[in-house]
C-alpha cells in the first residue's frame, strides 16, 4: 500500500502508525514552527507531546503517533499557523443528556498492566467490566503489543497478548481507540472515540493512567530526530520500524540499556549508551537479587550482551547538546566534549505519573519524591469513593507492581459493588517484592535529574508554546507569584500537551512542591465532535 505525501508515495505496511511509516521513509519533519519550517518530528510516540501533529486527508492536528497508516491517505506537514478545520453548518451542538452513555458496573482507564489485571480480577468475579484505552492495540508502553501480522518479537509481548487475550475470553468489554478528557465527579467520564463523544458513568471505576517520559531540556532536544526512548522503541516493538540506522541512546535507567539492546538487534548501529549514573553500586544489586532473582539476573544479562555487541556504556555522562549537520544527519555533543553524528536520538530520563484525569476529578494528591502521586489506600481506592488508582500513574512501581496493585484493585471493586471475591493475600505479598525491587533498581541507577542545567537561555522549556528559558527566568524574576502567574505571563503551559512536560520543570526551578490547576479537557478535543457533527 502507499500513501501520499506532498506529492510523494510513502510505502505503508498494514497496520504501521503514519508516523511509523514515514520514519521508515525517512521523513522526520512533520510539523512547522513559528520559528520556521521544519521545526518538529517525534518525540514523545504516545500520544502526549502532541509535537508530531500533521494534516490527514485535510484535517489539521492530526496526530501521527496515533493515527494508522492507510492506503490512498493525503498527508502534509502542518504549516504554521495551522490551518482552520472545514466549519460545520446546520447543526445544533450536544447537549450532555444528548451523548450516548454507558453506564458499565466497572470502568477501567487504560489498557497497560494495571488496567487490564484490574479488569480481568473484578470480571472473573462476576463484575461487568468496560475496558477504555486510547491505543489501537491496548497493551500499554510495557506490553507493547505489535500490529497485526507480526509475531510477539519476546516473552514480554507474548505475555501482555496473553493477557488481553484472557480479559477479553473473560467477557471483558473492550473499547480501543478511545481517549478520555473529561473527569467530573461523583464519577462521570467524558471520552472520545471514531469522532463521536461518549458519556460514562461506572458505579466504580479503576484509573491506570500510566506515565510518561520526563523532559530533559537542552540545546537541540526539539531537533526532528531527536525522540524519547520510549518513542524509539514502540517505533521497534510495535511496527518493526527502527527509528534510524546510526543512533546514540541517552539518559537515566534500565530501559535504555533494553532498548539499545532491541534496536541492535534489530540492525541499527548504536554508537553508544550513555548513562548518567555514574556505576553499579553493589549492596542496592544484592537487595535485587533478593527480592527478584529472575529479574536481577536479566539486567546483568544486558550488561553482558551490551558488551558483545560491543556498544559503549559511557557511565556519569550527559548529553550537552544536539545540532544538525549540513547534509541533514545529527550531532550529538555529550558533556566530556566527545561527538557523535547520528540518524537519531534517544533520551529517555526516567518517568514522571499522569494524573491529569486523577486531579481533574477531585483525588486527592501529595508531592512525593518530587513527583505528584494520588493518595491512596491499602485497597488501591482513591481519596472519593470508588475510584481506584493503579500502577504507574500513582508512582514508578514497574509493571509486575502494576499488575499486582491492578489485581488488588479489582477484587477491592468487585467486593464493594456486591460480588464475593477471592483473598488478595498472595498478589500483596508479591507487591511487597516487587516494589522492594523497583527501590533497589533505582538506587542501581541512581543519579541527580539535571532539570533545566543543561539549557542555554534560548532553550525552550515549553515545546508547545516555544517558552524559552530566559523567558521564564524573567516571569519568575518580575514576582511576586506562584507557578500559575508564570503560567499566565509566559503561557508556558498552555500548549497542546497542557503542561505535561514542561510543568515539573518550572515548578523545580521556582523551588515549589505544586503544578498547573488540572483544566479540562484533559486531552485537545475536536470542537466538531462536541458539536456532533
Amino acid at each position: 500500500m502507499t500513501l501520499d505525501f506532498e506529492g510523494r508515495a510513502i510505502a505503508v505496511r498494514p497496520g504501521q502508525s503514519l508516523a511509523a511509516a514515514l520514519t521508515e521513509a525517512g521523513v522526520l519533519d512533520l510539523r512547522d514552527t513559528r520559528r520556521g519550517p521544519g521545526g518538529r518530528g517525534l518525540y514523545c510516540g504516545m500520544g502526549a507531546c502532541q509535537d508530531c501533529v500533521m494534516v490527514v486527508d485535510g484535517v489539521p492536528n492530526t496526530r501521527a503517533c496515533m493515527t494508522k497508516a492507510v492506503s490512498g491517505q493525503q498527508v502534509m506537514r502542518q504549516p504554521h499557523p495551522a490551518p482552520l478545520p472545514q466549519r460545520t453548518t446546520g447543526t445544533r451542538p450536544l447537549a450532555l443528556e444528548d451523548l450516548p452513555e454507558e453506564t458499565p458496573e466497572l470502568l477501567v482507564v487504560g489498557g497497560g498492566a494495571g488496567g487490564l489485571a484490574a479488569a480481568l480480577a473484578a470480571r472473573r468475579a462476576g463484575v461487568e467490566v468496560l475496558l477504555v484505552d486510547e491505543r489501537g492495540i491496548p497493551g500499554g508502553q510495557y506490553y507493547k503489543q505489535a500490529m497485526p501480522g507480526l509475531a510477539p518479537m519476546d516473552a514480554q509481548q507474548s505475555e501482555g497478548a496473553a493477557l488481553l487475550a484472557a480479559c477479553r475470553e473473560a467477557g471483558v468489554r473492550i473499547l480501543d481507540g478511545t481517549e478520555v478528557w473529561g473527569a467530573f465527579a461523583p464519577l462521570l467520564f467524558l471520552a472520545t472515540r471514531h469522532g463521536q463523544t461518549l458519556r460514562l458513568r461506572p458505579r466504580a471505576a479503576v484509573l491506570a493512567t500510566g506515565a510518561q517520559e520526563r523532559a530533559l531540556p537542552f540545546p537541540g532536544w526539539t531537533l526532528p530526530g531527536v525522540m524519547t526512548t520510549g518513542a524509539a522503541q514502540t517505533l521497534w516493538r510495535s511496527y518493526r520500524t527502527l527509528p534510524g540506522r546510526r543512533v546514540l541512546v541517552a539518559g537515566n535507567g534500565p530501559l535504555n540499556l533494553q532498548v539499545a539492546l532491541e534496536l541492535a538487534a534489530g540492525g541499527a548501529q548504536v554508537v553508544a549508551v550513555a548513562e548518567a549514573s555514574s556505576g553499579l553500586r553493589p549492596l542496592a544489586l544484592a537487595r535485587m537479587l533478593r527480592a527478584a532473582p529472575k529479574l536481577a539476573a536479566k539486567g546483568l544479562g544486558m550488561l553482558v550482551t551490551l558488551r558483545r555487541h560491543g556498544i559503549p556504556l559511557r557511565r556519569g555522562r550527559l548529553l550537552r547538546s544536539v545540532t544538525r549537520t549540513a547534509d541533514g544527519a545529527l550531532l550529538a555533543e555529550l558533556d566530556d566534549g566527545t561527538r557523535h553524528t547520528v540518524d537519531a536520538v534517544l533520551c529517555g530520563y526516567g518517568f514522571q505519573p499522569e494524573t491529569a484525569l486523577l486531579r481533574a476529578i477531585g483525588a486527592t494528591h501529595a508531592m512525593q519524591d518530587g513527583l505528584l502521586r494520588p493518595q491512596r489506600d491499602a485497597q488501591m481506592q482513591t481519596s472519593m469513593e470508588g475510584l481506584y488508582a493503579v500502577g504507574d500513574g500513582c508512582g514508578l512501581g514497574g509493571a509486575p507492581a502494576a499488575l499486582a496493585e491492578g489485581e488488588i484493585a479489582g477484587l477491592a471493586a468487585a467486593r464493594a459493588l456486591g460480588r464475593s471475591a477471592p483473598s488478595d493475600a498472595p498478589v500483596r505479598a508479591s507487591l511487597v517484592r516487587h516494589r522492594a525491587f523497583q527501590d533497589a533498581l533505582w538506587q542501581v541507577f541512581r543519579a541527580p535529574f539535571p532539570g533545566l542545567v543543561l539549557a542555554q537561555p534560548e532553550t525552550l522549556v515549553c515545546r508547545c508554546e516555544e517558552v524559552t528559558l530566559a523567558q521564564i527566568d524573567a516571569a519568575i524574576a518580575a514576582g511576586p507569584g506562584d507557578i500559575g502567574e508564570v503560567k499566565r505571563r509566559t503561557r508556558c503551559g498552555m500548549g497542546r500537551c497542557q503542561g505535561r512536560y514542561c510543568a515539573p520543570l518550572l515548578a523545580a526551578r521556582m523551588g515549589v512542591d505544586d503544578s498547573f490547576a488540572p483544566r479540562v479537557p484533559a486531552r485537545p478535543v475536536r470542537i466538531s465532535d462536541l458539536l456532533g457533527s
